[in-house]
């Protein structure tokens, strides 16, 4: 995999698609790495019992995860310096089917001058935006 080059870049130039597939043993498995054990992340009856329709991914798995297939693109050509998204929707992981959450990671800015590039994340759940204003600050020096 040849690593990209900042002069290379256009802003709207879409860099990643990608598909991340979430089942229930994937929530488990975060849950045992975050220390995270809240019972709506693997439990449907506690879920609902607080209002929820289902069980949730985890919030910051989706957003670990999210930025992935940038981090594996730009392969050692730049270092994330700031990452920040908004939760606007959760992901509800079935327990038959899980879920498929949809990552697209377009270029937004490039400082030439100061060899930075801003990345954007377009990611969906069921085509409905599950972080907003998901953007990925990158430093190329």
């Amino acid at each position: 995999m040849t690593k990209p080059l900042l002069e290379a870049l256009e802003v709207g130039q879409v860099v990643t698609e990608s598909t991340l597939h979430f089942t229930r043993d994937s929530l488990v498995r975060y849950a045992g790495a975050s220390g995270d054990f809240n019972p709506i992340h693997y439990r449907d009856d506690i879920a609902q019992s607080v209002g929820l329709p289902g069980v949730l991914a985890h919030g910051m798995l989706t957003m670990g995860a999210s930025v992935q297939p940038l981090v594996a693109w730009l392969a050692g050509a730049a270092q994330v310096t700031d990452y920040q998204v908004r939760f606007t929707r959760p992901v509800l992981v079935d327990a038959e089917s899980g879920a498929n959450v949809t990552i697209t990671t377009t270029v937004g800015a490039i400082d030439s001058d100061a060899k930075t590039a801003r990345f954007d994340l377009k990611v969906t759940f069921n085509d409905e935006t599950v972080l907003g204003k998901a953007q990925v600050q990158t430093s190329f020096a």
